[in-house]
């Protein structure tokens, strides 16, 4: 469904307005944007929510949701703010470096375990082997690289969904199209609390079905295979 449609009011700024009862006076479309975008961000937390199997990403997004950056010679945290188009990395979901042409899947640990010398974690020279999340988007290698290696870490992660703007037309939400309804209701929902419409009560029955959507989406999702470990990537040489 896509955000706004004049030729045929179907789209969710002309559903969200029909269903509020509200015309674009009382209503204005950056009213519709931000119901819209806090809707998204509202997905986005449940389906980070589900763990590394669910492999959420918006797919208005263009690019894998994976980068390289340069392994450098001992240094060994990294912090990965942003994907190449800018958009922010809400958590990281896997790290590899690049050994002998391949992409090697690093083991993601927490250097507090007993088992693990928290002293000399990522202080000594080595070849790293696991990495520690110091936050969502922070890690610190095992060991220090010996080497300065261009593209040789790589790393894969969840990132912000791509809002919608009060410009955007034929721009569907990034979601599945299931979960498009949500969005209409959401928008009315919000025009019809602020400004204390008589349908309140019918829409936030129907935004609760809504949420329900939302996680009987999720649960069917829970019901693919599990996701295998990551293997080691073979990449051309430059």
């Amino acid at each position: 469904m896509v955000f706004s449609d004049t030729s045929t009011d179907l789209g969710i700024l002309q559903r969200a307005r029909k269903k509020a009862k509200v015309d674009s006076t009382q209503w204005a479309t950056s009213n519709v944007v931000g119901s819209c975008n806090d809707w998204l961000n509202h997905i986005t937390r449940k389906a980070l929510t589900r763990g590394r199997k669910f492999a959420w990403d918006d797919t208005n997004h263009t690019g894998l949701p994976e980068g390289t950056d340069t392994l450098t010679i001992n240094v060994s945290d990294y912090s990965f703010l942003t994907d190449q188009h800018g958009n922010r990395i809400l958590t990281l979901t896997g790290v590899s470096i690049l050994r002998d042409g391949k992409y090697v899947p690093l083991k993601s640990v927490d250097r507090r375990d007993p088992n693990i010398d928290i002293a000399s974690f990522g202080t000594v020279s080595g070849i790293p082997s696991s990495y520690d999340k110091l936050a969502d988007n922070v890690i610190r290698l095992d060991y220090l690289p010996s080497a300065t290696v261009a593209l040789g870490i790589k790393y894969y992660f969840q990132r912000s969904p791509s809002y919608i703007t009060a410009s955007d037309t034929t721009k569907e939400p990034g979601v599945a199209l299931v979960l498009h309804e949500g969005f209409v209701i959401k928008a009315a929902y919000d025009a019809a609390e602020t400004l204390g419409l008589d349908n309140l009560g019918s829409l936030s029955i129907a935004l609760a079905k809504e949420e329900q959507a939302i996680d009987d989406y999720f649960n069917s999702r829970d019901n693919d295979d599990d996701l295998p470990q990551l293997e080691a990537e073979r990449i051309n040489s430059i």
